[in-house]
């Protein structure tokens, strides 16, 4: 799977935020914490294991799950997840438009 396809979920993307915000957790939690449905992050979870992204270990009778940080391709989406959200702004954008008379057309500047 290449980069554009694993974080064009945003489910995905919200697991990946998560475990990095709050490091390793209980699937509980990491249902709460991205107010998800259990099948549902269930089966991205499984998508983000196969492509080596998060872990998870078993302790008694919890699964813990974390972000698989040794891991190429766990760096590679942490970091690109990153740019994307650096790129986000506070400020609304707002757009003039213009009528020209002479066209009759909309046009934004």
């Amino acid at each position: 799977m290449d980069l554009e396809e694993l974080i064009s979920s945003s489910c995905r993307r919200k697991i990946i935020k998560y475990l990095a915000e709050n490091g390793p957790t209980n699937i509980m939690r990491l249902v709460l914490g991205t107010r998800g449905k259990y099948p549902r992050i269930n089966s991205e979870l499984q998508i983000l294991q196969r492509e080596n992204i998060v872990v998870d270990q078993h302790k008694d009778r919890m699964r813990i799950i974390k972000l698989n940080k040794e891991s190429p391709n766990a760096v590679l989406v942490i970091q690109a997840l990153k740019v994307l959200n650096s790129g986000k702004t506070k400020k609304p954008l707002f757009f003039q438009p213009v009528i020209h008379e002479s066209k009759q057309s909309l046009k934004v500047q």
